[in-house]
């Protein structure tokens, strides 16, 4: 990785972080909400071998449209239209009703591009480990029911990642842990 590239990442990091800094995040212990986009960041690095600086990139920022007063224009500009264009691509439209967010991501998972699918398979891996390790005050239908959507998502975006692919099979698996 070249030196530009870490400025890159780290700049990435850095506005991520600055974007989430008053959030947490659902689970029991409410971390910092920055914690996820590092964490999708890192199951790609370490455990997809993957070193697509604007992969990487696109999974600190991923929800930063979707969460904070983030624009697409403000991405492009610090991070150019390709970074800017896979956080589009796994960024739902908060204007729409939670369900239809939902069947768009199933349907829309097939559609998207490579990276995107990358992005987004690491997302679903690290909201598993979430619901399983710190799980969100949620009955047990609505944690299996999340298991199950995640599961139609990833369907989508299967042959992209054979190894992330079997992670989040591992981790989907797990369902019956829920309590």
């Amino acid at each position: 990785m070249s030196t530009d590239q870490i400025g890159l990442f780290v700049k990435a990091a850095a506005f991520a972080a600055e974007k989430h800094r008053d959030q947490r995040r659902k689970g029991v212990s409410a971390s910092p909400y920055i914690n996820h986009p590092i964490a999708v960041a890192n199951v790609l690095a370490n455990e997809g071998g993957v070193h697509d600086i604007t992969i990487l990139c696109a999974a600190l920022l991923h929800d930063t449209i979707e969460d904070t007063d983030t624009t697409d224009a403000e991405l492009v500009s610090e991070f150019g239209a390709e970074i800017a264009g896979i956080v589009g691509e796994v960024t739902d439209d908060k204007s729409l009703e939670k369900q239809e967010r939902k069947r768009l991501q199933i349907e829309h998972a097939t559609t998207v591009s490579p990276k995107a699918k990358l992005v987004k398979l690491a997302d679903k891996i690290c909201n598993l480990r979430d619901i399983l390790e710190s799980p969100p005050d949620w009955d047990i239908n609505r944690k299996r029911g999340y298991f199950a959507w995640a599961a139609d998502v990833v369907a989508g975006l299967r042959g992209v990642h054979p190894r992330l692919e079997s992670t989040f099979d591992s981790l989907r698996n797990r369902v019956g842990e829920l309590g």
